[in-house]
């Protein structure tokens, strides 16, 4: 029914002035605003024309899982590029990371590491085996 319809994801902020600044400035992307004094919500464009909603809610609750995925060909490399812009990777108890925050693939596995947006939503980097 949906196969040839266009569609695309979203996700809530608490702060999308915040928001705006971390995904254009912080991480590269093109940033659009729309809407009016109102009702304020961005469209991200990722490579491909991938577009993505983002909209401010009031009571905003982090998503508890990996809400964004970056396939890069250097995970360490863009952790060294997100770590310089100021971006602290996330550890998380379950998975071994190394000091970069970085979980090594291996065995079909990703090397991947995740990261948080300014409302705490998670994202990653990771490089498929």
């Amino acid at each position: 029914m949906f196969g040839e319809t266009s569609a695309f994801s979203g996700f809530s902020v608490d702060d999308l002035d915040a928001a705006k600044r971390f995904y254009g400035e912080t991480l590269g992307l093109k940033v659009e605003e729309a809407g009016d004094a109102d009702m304020r919500m961005l469209f991200l464009t990722l490579a491909g024309g991938t577009r993505i909603f983002v909209y401010p809610k009031e009571n905003h609750t982090p998503a508890s899982y990996t809400i964004l995925n970056f396939e890069v060909d250097d995970v360490e490399r863009a952790v060294d590029d997100l770590s310089a812009r100021g971006v602290t990777m996330e550890r998380y108890p379950e998975f071994e990371t190394d000091e970069k925050g970085i979980m090594r693939g291996g065995d079909g596995r990703p090397s991947i590491a995740w990261f948080t947006d300014p409302a705490g939503n998670v994202l990653s980097v990771l490089k498929e085996v």
